[in-house]
């Protein structure tokens, strides 16, 4: 077991601001592994009937017996009242520290009658980021591309398109039909698969519903649905709202590299397929560093795009592209994004950047980045 340091200190982080923390994120990205990992904390199953029992009986009663310990109580979503026993802890018991995991955003099914605005911190628990390779001993870029960041199939010896598979049916068995009892398996299941085909294109529902013999409308719910249950990114345009931009139709990105492989048939990677890769893979450090699914990309009707755009209500836009070489690099879209908005910092974050350094192109400065300094530069937007 690898103890995944920066994910304990966002926890530890969470805890001295609120007792109650909701820790959310696809199924095997290592919530129980992280929860178990927990200095003194008292692991519960509540996939376990004796265990829910305990819980449902008397709330009140089973709250008063952990005292000011930190417990742990894993799928909580399989009681029957979720949300009424983190209220009761949060009003009634804050020297108990509760750690909830689940596999969606809190509140995105009617089993959770309550936010809990105001009351708990939420975590999302993306897959694994750079600092849990050093953790896990495998700093192996390659290795975290094509297998992914679900912890057991990274460490997997061979390309664990089985496991895959075999995720896919408890997604749907103790995810889906938990929280919202679709009935079209196949069709959701469907929509999944060409999303991952198709990572990082632009959204379109009237083009999947043929495909997957639903309706445009139920298209965009089952989006609503993969969205909640981190299964996809969807990022949308950044824009002012000009005739000349995109400014409707989102980006979708599947959660993992290791899926997309899995669903484009990649047992092995060429060169050509770890651009794309790569660009995940920012994302995904994107969105763990910041806790945020605001994450933008710009394009104009022209064709002129940038990856990812970070805006902060009043502030600058800040424009990042992504490159697995430096050399790679065509600053034509990220001119254009300038020409409409000067102001902002502008990164290229690639994978053969050890250290930073800045180039001009006509009156646009850009700062050239790896992994580590996109880390950095996020930390000093915090």
């Amino acid at each position: 077991m690898a103890d995944r340091t920066f994910w304990i200190g966002q926890i530890e982080e969470a805890f001295r601001s609120r007792s109650v923390l909701w820790l959310s994120g696809v199924r095997r990205a290592g919530k129980t592994m992280l929860a178990q990992s927990l200095p003194g904390a008292e692991y519960l199953d509540c996939e376990l009937p004796r265990v829910r029992r305990g819980i449902e009986d008397d709330p009140q009663a089973f709250l008063e017996s952990m005292g000011s310990r930190t417990v742990v109580l894993d799928e909580i979503h399989r009681l029957a009242n979720p949300s009424e026993v983190l209220k009761i802890a949060a009003d009634h018991f804050p020297k108990t520290r509760v750690l909830a995991t689940g596999s969606s955003t809190l509140g995105a099914s009617a089993k959770f009658r309550d936010t809990l605005a105001g009351r708990k911190r939420e975590l999302w628990l993306t897959p694994m980021i750079s600092a849990d390779l050093a953790d896990f001993g495998r700093v192996d870029l390659g290795r975290r591309l094509h297998h992914g960041g679900l912890p057991p199939m990274f460490l997997a010896e061979k390309f664990p398109e089985r496991d895959i598979a075999e995720w896919f049916d408890a997604y749907w068995a103790k995810d889906i039909q938990a929280l919202f009892r679709l009935e079209r398996r196949t069709a959701f299941l469907r929509l999944a698969e060409l999303l991952m085909v198709q990572s990082g294109g632009i959204f379109e529902a009237s083009k999947f519903a043929r495909p997957c013999e639903v309706s445009r409308s139920t298209v965009s719910n089952y989006l609503a649905v993969l969205e909640a249950t981190f299964l996809v990114h969807v990022v949308r345009p950044f824009s002012s709202q000009s005739a000349a931009e995109i400014v409707a139709a989102p980006k979708v990105y599947a959660f993992d590299t290791g899926f997309v492989c899995a669903m484009r048939g990649w047992d092995r990677l060429r060169p050509d397929d770890m651009g794309t890769l790569w660009e995940h893979y920012v994302l995904n450090e994107i969105v763990a560093r910041t806790q945020s699914r605001r994450v933008l990309y710009w394009r104009d009707k022209q064709g002129h795009e940038v990856d990812f755009v970070l805006a902060r209500r009043g502030g600058a836009p800040a424009a990042l592209e992504c490159k697995r070489s430096s050399k790679d690099f065509d600053a034509t879209g990220l001119r254009s994004f300038r020409g409409r908005y000067p102001d902002g910092d502008n990164l290229v974050v690639c994978s053969d950047v050890t250290r930073a350094f800045t180039r001009t192109f006509g009156d646009v400065s850009v700062r050239f980045v790896g992994l580590l300094g996109l880390v950095e530069w996020l930390a000093g937007r915090r």
